[in-house]
């Protein structure tokens, strides 16, 4: 090959190399504003016009882990938690230490009732230490932990959650349920009436409180508790729950 051709063919390689690699940026860039899009749905609670725009964005550029994230969280919402299986560990096989991904993962692996894969993510997220929010992961060990039916550890790790947020909800509220499941009832009341304080508005929280209650003979509070659980939640299955409660502790204990 004469050196004039040689020349020509670098010439030519480096120009499509070139225009390329300005392609890759310009289809990066057109990618991570349709994420942007995307992100303002969810943000409005759209999740079917944010998985549009996501799947668009992911036909301009599939290696964004903040884009898998992204469909992971808009899959969990409608429901199809093995597609958001899948787009969580993309987005953990892009960036290995993405702590939101492996955190998201853990929280899908949650509702599909795989503790042990769970426990994995919640402890990969709590050993980093540049996680800015412990007692997320340490309250979903707990959560964990409390459905194997662990309640020494559940309420190991609701309590360290609790060190960090002494008022985090959810922790008081779990570690409230595994007292009242290892038969603490004391304890279950003070922590239960504790999470209430800050979400007012949960019924499942004001039933659980009401069995504590029933435990400690409390009756007149159990039914005080019950009725929270209708007005909050008429209609609903919940609420037939606690009238049929109702019926029977006034039937058994109110002379």
């Amino acid at each position: 090959m004469d050196k004039n051709r040689l020349c020509y063919i670098l010439i030519i390689f480096f120009v499509f190399f070139f225009v390329s690699c300005a392609d890759q940026k310009l289809l990066k860039k057109q990618g991570e504003a349709r994420r942007g899009v995307g992100e303002a749905y969810m943000n409005q609670n759209d999740y079917t016009a944010a998985l549009n725009e996501l799947l668009e964005a992911e036909k301009l550029f599939p290696d964004d882990h903040h884009l898998h994230n992204d469909l992971g969280l808009v899959y969990m919402a409608k429901d199809r938690l093995r597609l958001a299986v899948d787009h969580f560990k993309k987005a953990i096989d892009l960036k290995p230490d993405f702590a939101p991904a492996i955190n998201n993962l853990g929280t899908a692996y949650l509702a599909l009732k795989d503790w042990n894969s769970a426990i994995a993510c919640f402890e990969k997220v709590y050993n980093n230490l540049l996680y800015a929010t412990p007692h997320f992961p340490l309250t979903n060990l707990g959560w964990a932990y409390y459905n194997k039916k662990d309640f020494t550890l559940a309420e190991k790790y609701y309590k360290e959650a609790l060190k960090i947020d002494p008022n985090y909800p959810i922790a008081l509220h779990g570690l409230g349920i595994t007292y009242l499941n290892s038969e603490n009832i004391s304890e279950a009341v003070l922590y239960l009436e504790k999470a209430i304080k800050y979400i007012p508005r949960a019924p499942e929280w004001y039933k659980d409180l009401s069995e504590a209650y029933v435990k400690l003979k409390q009756y007149d509070k159990a039914i005080g508790s019950y009725y929270k659980v209708i007005e909050i939640a008429p209609n609903s299955e919940l609420s037939a729950q606690a009238q049929k409660e109702i019926s029977k502790l006034k039937s058994e204990n109110i002379k």
